[in-house]
């Protein structure tokens, strides 16, 4: 059965822009650090120099070979991809410079996810030319556009065989993105999350006008804290009903900086919060704890019906501004910590190589 490759916040910017073939200038607008550079400091002070002007697939290290092994490849990508040096005034600016895109297409990557609190960092200008900028490379895209029409549109992917795949993405304000960013009619903008129920119920509709027999529909949603293992009542209560109601066949649900639980709700996943992918936190100090530097792959499989039939664990560290395999002593400590929050809902994590995978009876009782 085809395969489908999840991860969650995708951060090109700042230090990891300074190290690549083109960069913005380092210039930073934070309370604390005004330049990218200093960023770069931190990291080679815990892991020592790093190489710069590096290839556009050097970021990816040991998990390029898992990306390109999957069917389709989904990112939240949290960075625009823009020159411009207008920033929004709200402190923390990503952005990576849009010849950098040949980082997304040297890892296959089919869809970005736009839906999130970092993709208009630079106002309307820096989010059209992200637009331009993934339309030229051939990269699909959810949750941001031109004007709501294109916002709220799926992206669509062709698996293997006769199945497409439609992503819906969502933007919420618990995430940190502001009411402001909402795109309208004739204003460009990203698909916002304001009300729950209404969601589910627009969301449900755009579904069934779109949906053909065989598709797969994923709803990638920005929402909730940055640190905690808590899922609040109201994101499962919305994640269930968005499966019961809305025809969705899996919840790509991300913001926190670290991996949260994973949920089997009538056979489709649900990720609470799938943690960074990739960011340039290296050498920052606070929530050592969450061990946010050891990051997760999700490698899933889904039935032409919708059903998950097998749902993988790929665990990385980040190093060096670039993904290197987990050692054996981390991977287990995240198979401890996914596990004991994935049995709060019913699953089972469990070792499977040098990776991990999820059990769950709502997956067993037909599938395994």
């Amino acid at each position: 059965m085809p395969t489908i490759l999840l991860t969650g916040d995708v951060m090109l910017g700042r230090g990891i822009d300074q190290i690549l073939r083109h960069r913005n200038s380092p210039e930073l607008y934070e309370p604390f650090v005004r330049s990218a550079l200093d960023y770069v400091t931190l990291a080679e002070r815990k892991y020592g120099p790093m190489p710069r002007d590096v290839a556009c697939d050097h970021i990816w290290g040991d998990a390029l070979h898992e990306l390109w092994a999957a069917d389709l490849r989904i990112i939240n990508l949290e960075t625009a991809m823009t020159c411009c040096d207008e920033p929004a005034p709200k402190g923390i600016n990503y952005r990576c410079h849009p010849s950098n895109l040949e980082c997304l297409t040297a890892a296959g990557i089919d869809c970005c996810v736009l839906a999130n609190n970092h993709i208009l960092d630079w106002g309307e200008k820096g989010l059209l030319e992200t637009l331009d900028a993934l339309e030229e490379a051939g990269i699909s895209h959810a949750g941001a556009g031109h004007d709501i029409i294109e916002a709220e549109a799926p992206a669509i992917m062709h698996l293997p065989g006769a199945a497409r795949v439609l992503v819906y993405a969502l933007g919420a304000p618990s995430s940190g993105v502001p009411h402001s960013w909402a795109a309208a009619p004739g204003r460009p903008g990203l698909s916002f999350l304001d009300d729950d129920e209404l969601a589910v119920e627009r969301l449900g509709r755009r579904i069934a006008a779109n949906r053909r027999p065989a598709d797969i529909v994923i709803a990638s949603i920005h929402w909730g804290p940055n640190w905690g293992y808590d899922v609040p009542l109201e994101h499962q209560r919305f994640a269930h009903q968005l499966i019961h109601h809305a025809g969705v066949d899996l919840v790509h649900g991300h913001s926190s900086h670290h991996p949260m639980a994973v949920e089997i709700f009538r056979g489709r996943p649900i990720f609470y919060g799938c943690g960074d992918f990739l960011n340039d936190y290296e050498g920052i100090t606070g929530h050592e704890a969450y061990r946010s530097e050891l990051v997760l792959g999700y490698r899933t499989t889904l039935e032409p019906g919708g059903e998950c039939s097998s749902l993988g664990l790929l665990p990385f560290r980040i190093a060096g501004f670039r993904l290197n395999r987990a050692s054996p002593d981390e991977t287990e400590w995240l198979a401890s910590i996914m596990d004991r929050q994935c049995r709060r809902f019913g699953g089972e994590v469990v070792p499977e190589g040098a990776a991990l995978r999820l059990k769950s009876a709502e997956m067993s009782a037909t599938h395994e």
